[in-house]
């Protein structure tokens, strides 16, 4: 008889620790709850023309409010604010701080302060986005609203040509429904949306527009295991030219970039009960040639592009 207590304890053991082995990883946000994230990446861009190597190193600090109004079997509702977005970037000496804490002026002569007044106008706007349960934001319901507003008055920019028009180009990719996709994805995008056991894998493929360039990122999760109401994931990425990339046209030259390819590697701790990182580190690599061709002129331009972003869950 005390054997087949002792049995019978061992199996109930077993069968707990089967049970706390498989988690319901999704979304699962409280309604009307208020969460909020901070992401870190400090970035060095290497290039080399002429033979001589020129360094643009940049620091992004964005922080962003999530809030879940409403849910369907399908997808969530939410309300999606950036409450600030900081780039600092120094190439070769000259530096441009954009910062959405500060008001801008579109009449500057200075492309920080152009960038910063639209950065200010979306920190004060909120974002309605269908989001699925792996994290994906699907749609930004009120995008065509949100740049009418911030686009308003681009007209008067006073800079001269051509950098007037690359600056109005940049100024609309940056909020673009893709682009604010993208940005609001970096923070939840990392979900199976299901149950899954650990040592298991999913795969998440995405396109995303970076300085121009139209990168294929697949990247698969593994579920390392579960610690308490984390789960403890690490992720790794292949990048590379997206096939339908479009090259870039810039001052009249076309500029191609194939080649390029990388990889990225980090760890994620989740928490079970909403979905959301709690702690996540990441690395990347890209490298490559890129190809400048113009009337009478071609050359290959090598470039390095290293990074590290950190990702935290606020009080």
């Amino acid at each position: 008889m005390k054997k087949i207590l002792l049995s019978a304890s061992a199996l109930l053991f077993v069968v707990t620790v089967m049970a706390q082995e498989n988690i319901n990883l999704k979304m699962n946000l409280e309604r009307n709850k208020l969460y909020r994230l901070k992401s870190v990446t400090e970035q060095t861009v290497t290039q080399t023309v002429n033979g001589t190597q020129q360094n643009v190193e940049s620091k992004v600090d964005y922080t962003l409010s999530l809030k879940m109004l409403d849910m369907t079997p399908d997808f969530m509702v939410t309300e999606v604010r950036f409450d600030t977005l900081v780039t600092n970037t120094n190439t070769m000496g000259k530096t441009i701080n954009i910062n959405s804490a500060v008001e801008g002026n579109l009449q500057s002569s200075e492309t920080g302060d152009i960038m910063s007044c639209i950065m200010n106008r979306l920190s004060k706007n909120a974002l309605y986005v269908k989001m699925d349960f792996t994290g994906k934001p699907v749609e930004v319901v009120n995008a065509k609203l949100l740049s009418d507003i911030i686009l308003k008055d681009t007209a008067s920019i006073t800079l001269t040509e051509p950098t007037a028009s690359a600056m109005k180009k940049q100024i609309a990719g940056t909020i673009s429904d893709n682009t604010l996709k993208t940005m609001i994805g970096g923070f939840t995008w990392h979900l199976p949306g299901k149950q899954v056991s650990v040592g298991d894998e999913w795969k998440i493929s995405d396109q995303i527009n970076s300085g121009g360039m139209l990168l294929a990122i697949t990247t698969t999760h593994h579920l390392d295991g579960i610690s308490g109401n984390n789960a403890n994931i690490t992720v790794e990425s292949s990048i590379k030219a997206a096939e339908n990339a479009v090259p870039i046209q810039s001052g009249g030259a076309t500029v191609t970039y194939d080649n390029l390819a990388g990889m990225s590697k980090s760890n994620l701790v989740i928490d079970i009960r909403t979905g959301l990182v709690v702690l996540g580190k990441a690395k990347i690599r890209i490298s490559g040639n890129l190809s400048i061709s113009a009337p009478g002129f071609s050359m290959q331009m090598p470039m390095d592009i290293n990074g590290e972003t950190t990702v935290t869950a606020l009080k």
